[in-house]
């Protein structure tokens, strides 16, 4: 499955669940991150004035910011006043008369002044000046990382690195711009867009169009959303990075379909790595890049011999973790590497009892790379606990399987040239191996098997 493809898929299926009231934000933002940024780019909507940011248009905007900054319009407004003595402004001769003669006509220290003055809260100017806002303030967030050396800024922002400076300076310090005043927040309204659209001066024109292109990708439509995807897919770390979005979201499509009930998405919650859950007979709940910790969930690997004694390999790992907890102070665990998607199924039955499938992705047709895939799958499933107790192959078991019943590990690769085992004749294996084309049928039977096999599931 080729980049175009998985991004063709992931947009369609974004899409899906907007549409119903459940956009994804949390892994949308995850996906849309780019290398190197903090934490405070774990915010959608920032992430995404970010990409806008980015775009040719804004650039071009903004390069001609300084020279055009100064046409723009004004409306000039007339205030009348009554004064008496000293004369400020254009005395009206007119309207002195008829004030004069309906007060005291004999009164001739009292005249009617005009005073012109200058009103910068059009329409077009507000619309301007939230797009500045936007700018400036997207700006301030990303300085560090527009200055720096990273593939995802554009070049114009690396060419011309006073650029971000003059946008400062302008909104700072421009007469124009702060004699504006700051739109609220329902503005600019739909109307005021439309005239803006419609003004003669460019940087009207620009500004209009700039914010419907942001307006689009805040709500999501559908080429905006796709060339998101497609700017953010730029090194093999990023292509992966969808790769395993896409996963996700099949995933959570098939639940969706065996359930027969929508999902629910979670918001971001510190200390919650929940993606989507499923309510009904069954609890299911989907985790993403995460040992579901906030479950009791760890894939903790130490070393627990019993009363037998440890083979070479098992003794050079309790040493090597023995001296560095001497030598730190400090009491270390060893752990696997953390499940790509992690499925917690909870039956609502009496005792309550648990099925889980641990799913791992690779974005990679290498033997090598699967291989290993293989192996962290395994690790997975073997070392998996639940407060701290094994979920499969417990302590004492005769036969212990360690792997589960052969549905609960699962690794999703991209598409082979070669000739591979299907799914069911994969039944005997501990782990089933999808291809990505064989996602929407495979992934059903997979997912139906756990379903089925919860009469034989493990307690918590």
């Amino acid at each position: 499955m080729n980049s175009e493809a998985i991004i063709d898929g992931l947009t369609e299926d974004i899409l899906a669940y907007a549409m119903n009231g459940g956009f994804p934000h949390r892994e949308l933002a995850e996906s849309l991150k780019f290398e190197a940024l903090d934490e405070r780019f774990e915010d959608y909507e920032l992430l995404v004035d970010l990409h806008f940011l980015l775009k040719p248009g804004v650039i071009d905007f903004v390069e001609q910011l300084s020279q055009r900054i100064r046409n723009v319009r004004t409306e000039t407004t007339s205030v009348a006043r009554t004064q008496r003595g000293g004369i400020d402004g254009h005395i009206n001769w007119g309207a002195t008369v008829k004030t004069r003669y309906a007060t005291n006509p004999n009164d001739r220290s009292l005249f009617v002044t005009e005073h012109r003055s200058e009103n910068y809260d059009i329409p077009e100017n507000l619309v301007l000046k939230k797009l500045l806002s936007v700018i400036y303030m997207t700006l301030r967030e990303t300085d560090e990382y527009l200055r720096a050396e990273y593939d995802w800024v554009a070049d114009r922002w690396h060419d011309n690195r006073s650029l971000i400076d003059d946008v400062q300076r302008t909104v700072d310090r421009n007469v124009h711009v702060r004699r504006i005043r700051e739109p609220d927040a329902y503005e600019p309204t739909e109307r005021m867009l439309t005239t803006a659209a419609n003004a003669r001066q460019a940087i009207y024109r620009d500004a209009a169009a700039l914010l419907r292109a942001r307006e689009r990708l805040h709500n999501g439509h559908p080429e905006e959303l796709r060339q998101l995807l497609t700017e953010t897919a730029i090194t093999p770390d990023d292509q992966a990075k969808l790769f395993e979005l896409y996963v996700l979201f099949r995933f959570i499509a098939t639940l969706e379909d065996l359930q027969d009930t929508p999902p629910v998405f979670q918001t971001i919650t510190r200390g919650r790595d929940e993606v989507a859950r499923f309510s009904g007979d069954r609890e299911i709940v989907v985790y993403h890049d995460d040992s579901g910790d906030d479950r009791g969930l760890s894939f903790r690997t130490e070393v627990d011999p019993d009363d037998r004694k440890l083979t070479r390999a098992e003794q050079v790992q309790q040493t090597a973790q023995s001296v560095a907890s001497n030598y730190f102070d400090k009491q270390f665990r060893n752990h696997t590497g953390r499940p790509d998607v992690l499925a917690l199924e909870v039956k609502q039955t009496d005792p309550l009892q648990y099925e889980y499938l641990i799913a791992e992705i690779k974005h990679s047709t290498r033997e090598e790379t699967i291989r290993t895939g293989i192996k962290e799958t395994l690790e997975y499933l073997a070392f998996l606990r639940v407060n701290e107790e094994f979920v499969f192959g417990e302590r004492g078991d005769t036969d212990p399987q360690y792997f589960g019943s052969g549905w609960n590990g699962l690794l999703v690769v991209q598409d082979l040239e070669q000739e591979t085992p299907s799914v069911a004749d994969q039944h005997d294996e501990p782990i089933t191996i999808l291809q990505a084309g064989e996602l929407d049928s495979g992934l059903k039977t997979v997912l139906s098997e756990l379903i089925e096999s919860g009469d034989n599931s493990s307690q918590p």
